[in-house]
């Protein structure tokens, strides 16, 4: 029950700018999932589903900062493979690109602005 509660406290103390970051992901996971399954691109979609578990190791309180810092070169990637890949460009496209270069800005955000974890937290070859 104990570790229900801490979940529960954890996501409840969320900042604005991390709840920015949970929402910029879902959309972007989202349109990439949408994008996969209709254009039949089965890398696209599990680049969503990168997205969704992300997501997930977040909400766990999986070691945020080292999250936000591997998002942002996952992020940032999707870039130049979308430049190459595609041929035609859509409405959808250029919002979910939007939504990324947001998604950047607020991971570089989150990660200068997050402490690191603790020294205590670490392991010693002594343990």
């Amino acid at each position: 029950m104990n570790v229900q509660n801490n979940a529960t406290s954890r996501i409840g103390s969320l900042t604005r700018i991390q709840w920015l970051a949970v929402a910029l992901v879902v959309v972007t996971g989202v349109l990439h999932v949408y994008a996969g399954v209709v254009e039949g691109r089965i890398p696209v979609a599990l680049a969503g589903v990168g997205y969704a578990g992300a997501l997930v190791l977040f909400f766990l309180d999986y070691r945020r900062r080292l999250l936000y810092l591997i998002g942002i070169p996952y992020t940032a990637v999707q870039f130049p493979l979308w430049i190459v890949a595609k041929s035609e460009y859509g409405m959808i496209d250029y919002l979910d690109k939007a939504v990324q270069v947001v998604l950047i800005l607020v991971l570089v955000y989150l990660y200068l602005n997050t402490p690191s974890e603790s020294a205590g937290n670490t392991a010693t070859a002594a343990d």
